[in-house]
C-alpha cells in the first residue's frame, strides 16, 4: 500500500491482488452455500408445467412417492399444451415435447418421442391394411393440427433412402389439436392416425390398434424433455424434484418403447 499523511491507497500489486482474493472469497462462499443447500431439509413450493396427457399418464404417478419422501414438499401443477415462460410465469419445471429449439434454460432429456401410424382392428377389417403410401389416398385419416395452426405432415422412407411427405389434411375426415384426442378417434375406428408410441401403447398391447406401414414410415425427431432455469445454486426443492421425476420417468416403461419391439403389433 501507498501511505502518505492524507490518504491510504493501493499500490498496482496490491490492486491485482484483492481482484484475485475477491475471486477466491466468492468461490469459498457459493461452496458454503452448496453445503448448506444440501443439508437443508427440503421443503416449499414447487411449481410444474405439462401437458394434459403426460402430465397425467406420466407425471402425477411420480409426485405422490415424491411427497412420501419430502412431506414438506408443495407441488402445483398446471395442465397447459401452451409454451410457458417460466423465469415470467413464475415455474420452477416444465415439460416439453416436440422439436426443442435451443434454449437459455437448462434443458434434461426425458424420452424420444417415435410416432406410429395406427387402426383400429375394426376399422382395418373393414377397409383393409395400406401397403404403400399411395394407398393412404383410399383411407380416412384423422389429421393432427397444432396449436399454431400447423398441420402435422407423415414422412416416409423410399428403398432408395429418399423421403417423401404426406399432408393427410387432404384426406382428413376428422382434424383434432389434442394428441390423445387422436388414440381415441382411432380406437373408435375413424381412420388412420399418428400418434406417439407412449400413447398408444396400452392398446396396441391389447389388440385394439394396429401399425400400418411401419417399415417406411419415419418415427420423427420429437423428443420429450425437463427444462428450468439455470441457476448457479438451485434451491433444495426444485434439485430434489428434478431429480426424482428423471429417475421416475426413466423407468416407466411406456416411454421407451424400442421401435424393433413394435414390429409385433403391425397390421
Amino acid at each position: 500500500m501507498n501511505r502518505t499523511t492524507r490518504a491510504l491507497n493501493l499500490t498496482e500489486e496490491g490492486e491485482a491482488f484483492l481482484r484475485q482474493a475477491r475471486v477466491a472469497l466468492e468461490a469459498l462462499d457459493a461452496a458454503v452455500d452448496m453445503i448448506a443447500a444440501q443439508r437443508a431439509v427440503p421443503s416449499g413450493r414447487v411449481r410444474i408445467s405439462t401437458s394434459a396427457a403426460f402430465g397425467h399418464d406420466h407425471v402425477m404417478p411420480a409426485l405422490p412417492p415424491l411427497l412420501d419422501r419430502y412431506p414438506s414438499l408443495s407441488i402445483e401443477v398446471d395442465f397447459d399444451d401452451r409454451v410457458v415462460d417460466l423465469v415470467r410465469d413464475g415455474y420452477d419445471i416444465a415439460f416439453r415435447g416436440g422439436n426443442i429449439p435451443d434454449s437459455a434454460l437448462v434443458t434434461r432429456p426425458v424420452c424420444r418421442l417415435n410416432t406410429v401410424l395406427v387402426a383400429s382392428t375394426d376399422y382395418l377389417a373393414r377397409h383393409g391394411a395400406p401397403r404403400t403410401p399411395d394407398e393412404l389416398q383410399a383411407h380416412r385419416l384423422i389429421a393432427r393440427r397444432f396449436l399454431t395452426g400447423h398441420i402435422a405432415p407423415w414422412n416416409f422412407k423410399a428403398d432408395d433412402g429418399s423421403i417423401t411427405t404426406f399432408d393427410p389434411m387432404n384426406k382428413a375426415s376428422l382434424t383434432l389439436s389434442a394428441p390423445e384426442s387422436l388414440v381415441q378417434a382411432a380406437c373408435d375406428s375413424v381412420g388412420i392416425a399418428e400418434v406417439a408410441v407412449h400413447l398408444a401403447w396400452d392398446h396396441l398391447r391389447s389388440g385394439t390398434l394396429k401399425i400400418v406401414l411401419h417399415r417406411c414410415h419415419r418415427p420423427g425427431t420429437y423428443e420429450m424433455v425437463m427444462q428450468y432455469p439455470h441457476r448457479a445454486l438451485t434451491a433444495p426443492r426444485v434439485q430434489v424434484t428434478v431429480s426424482h421425476l428423471l429417475e421416475a420417468l426413466s423407468a416407466d416403461d411406456k416411454l421407451h418403447v424400442s421401435m424393433d419391439t413394435l414390429n409385433a403389433y403391425t397390421a
